[in-house]
């Protein structure tokens, strides 16, 4: 299976690998999605980069916790998609493989244990609109095509 690819490689770059795991997390009735908001103000999935010596499930249930102070079971995995992306905040171009899963439940521990990003609700049509990410727009669609 081909992995799909977003953004644009640049010719001549140095690529930073950052593997990250992303979760789509609707409410009950599903007709709502949680995303994040980094400082900058972009939209993205809950979720961020695979540390050394966690797999994916360690990973997004530390980045949940930090993001969101939620813990989640997770389902169904709808794959990896990789992004090609510059960061002018680390003047960085990073090679992003993200895996995308689905949250079948989550409980609110308590306040997130970053303060720099915001939260926020939003009906799926808007969360679409909002994503910055093509790999978290794709996750975002095949999520869709599941479940409506």
């Amino acid at each position: 299976m081909t992995v799909p690819k977003f953004g644009k490689k640049m010719e001549n770059k140095d690529y930073q690998t950052r593997y990250g795991v992303y979760a789509i997390i609707p409410n009950k009735e599903r007709d709502q999605l949680i995303l994040v908001q980094a400082p900058n103000g972009s939209w993205f999935l809950p979720g961020g980069e695979i540390e050394k010596g966690e797999n994916h499930f360690s990973a997004l249930k530390r980045e949940l916790e930090e993001e969101l102070g939620f813990s989640a079971t997770l389902g169904y995995y709808y794959g990896q998609a990789d992004e090609y992306f510059y960061s002018s905040h680390r003047d960085t171009y990073f090679h992003n493989p993200a895996y995308i899963y689905e949250a079948t439940s989550y409980q609110v521990l308590g306040q997130p244990l970053e303060d720099f990003n915001h939260v926020a609700w939003f009906s799926v049509g808007e969360a679409q609109s909002k994503l910055k990410r093509g790999s978290h727009q794709w996750g975002l669609k095949k999520w869709v095509k599941k479940h409506h």
